[in-house]
């Protein structure tokens, strides 16, 4: 049986459902450090940029149309600690059945990588359009341009990738130590020199009872 156009599609799209999020970082000339999901201007010497694997929204098993609408408008949710106009646009997506990833901000990192200081949550970003603040009918209408269904088509068993932060720490590798060479004189010299006693620690403990 040969395989329809319509599922070489769909194959297409659960490979490409994954996205990259790269933030640049820079040091702007009045020596304040910027983030951005924008590249600096020329006038910028010196960058970095880093990319931020994006949250997996499985597609395998959802239907054609909604597959398509993941891989075309993705849907990312940007939330707050303790914030219930987040907890309420959280609900109405799971409501409606939309797939999204969620993204929290929390750190200076992320307040810089939407904005910067003043920054309104929740946010939605749908595709290229991003919404501040919570309005039902705003994001409904959103998410309809975004060729989202009205009513939820998830599977029964789908379940949206756990939240993480909207700028991940990107944790730095220690080197290893290099090792002495076990045939050198100086390592054959350590090897027989005993180790000095340590001294006895005669330091009465801060103890507070």
């Amino acid at each position: 049986m040969k395989p329809t156009l319509q599922s070489l599609a769909l194959a297409l799209l659960v490979c490409s459902a994954v996205a990259d999020a790269q933030v640049f970082k820079w040091v702007g000339p009045d020596g304040k450090t910027n983030y951005s999901d924008m590249p600096p201007g020329p006038s910028v010497v010196q960058s970095q940029k880093k990319v931020f694997s994006g949250n997996v929204v499985d597609t395998a098993d959802m239907p054609f149309d909604l597959a398509a609408a993941v891989k075309t408008s993705p849907v990312t949710l940007y939330t707050g600690a303790k914030c219930i106009p987040c907890d309420d646009g959280r609900k109405l997506l799971t409501a409606r059945g939309i797939p999204f990833s969620e993204k929290t901000v929390s750190s200076n990192a992320d307040i810089a990588l939407l904005g910067g200081s003043g920054v309104e949550l929740p946010q939605l970003a749908v595709g290229a359009n991003k919404l501040r603040g919570f309005e039902a009918g705003a994001w409904n209408t959103s998410l309809t341009a975004g060729g989202y269904p009205e009513s939820s088509k998830l599977p029964r068993t789908y379940r949206n990738p756990a939240a993480e932060a909207a700028a991940p720490v990107v944790k730095k590798e220690t080197p290893a130590e290099p090792t002495p060479d076990a045939a050198s004189p100086q390592a054959a010299r350590q090897s027989r020199t005993p180790a000095p006693p340590k001294p006895q620690d005669t330091t009465i403990p801060n103890l507070r009872f």
